[in-house]
């Protein structure tokens, strides 16, 4: 079985312009990412399917297979749409470019995930919210899942909501998603989701349409970078590493 990473990166995000390419301990964000998707097990190639050319650019200079792809792209995994067109693959990872602390062994367990359930068309990763910061931040978005671990609903606010249990878990999502390359292609012709317009999360486009997405639990935290502030949490973390 064939395994592919892509990473989707854009020039134009909204909250942080070029925020790929931002510095991070002296090298960009894009590539930090790079390298530590590198490092997966089960991976047989990572391309970064980029929309500009100072990305392609950066790749180049880091060694990194980078591809361009259509500016109009609304959200990454239309680009990974795209960049994947005519890839050799059965599995495909779609791997955030703003997560430069993503762990190789998030991806491996992702891919697994999709190689021993066989009915299974996507399937991503969560982690338990050990913070109120966390839980309270709309940036960070939750996730609640049913007892064979189906996503259930992703939302920017706390969910579920505590009326009266003492012993409530939530999770985070990280953001991260294997699909069978199949399905991938199925994705963009789902029609478009009330719910994903609402909370701006493609992920709910595939529930709304009656899809099980599969869960994968991490201990492993990662910070996402969507503002400027971001970047020093993500310093801070690697010195005190």
């Amino acid at each position: 079985m064939r395994t592919v990473g892509i990473i989707p990166a854009r020039w134009e995000a909204s909250r942080f312009k070029g925020k790929v390419l931002a510095k991070i301990a002296d090298r960009p964000m894009i590539q930090h990412v790079w390298e530590n998707a590198g490092k997966s097990s089960l991976l047989n190639e990572l391309i970064i399917a980029c929309d500009d050319e100072r990305i392609i650019e950066a790749a180049k200079g880091f060694g990194a297979n980078a591809v361009l792809t259509s500016k109009k792209h609304a959200s990454g995994t239309d680009r990974i749409i795209e960049a994947a067109a005519n890839v050799d693959a059965d599995i495909i990872v779609n791997i955030q470019a703003d997560e430069p602390l993503i762990h190789h062994s998030i991806i491996d367990n992702l891919i697994s995930v999709l190689i021993k359930n066989s009915t299974a068309v996507m399937a991503t990763s969560i982690k338990k919210i050990e913070s109120q910061e966390q839980l309270q931040d709309v940036n960070v978005v939750k996730v609640v899942v049913d007892r064979y671990g189906n996503a259930m609903y992703f939302s920017r606010t706390i969910i579920p909501y505590n009326r009266t249990c003492s012993n409530i878990d939530y999770f985070k999502h990280l953001g991260i998603y294997a699909y069978r390359k199949d399905f991938l292609k199925k994705f963009n012709q789902l029609p478009s989701s009330r719910l994903e317009a609402s909370e701006r999360l493609e992920q709910l486009r595939v529930l709304e349409a009656g899809y099980k997405i599969k869960t994968v639990i991490t201990e492993i935290d990662t910070i996402g970078v969507d503002v400027p502030e971001d970047i020093i949490k993500v310093e801070k973390f690697l010195n005190n590493k």
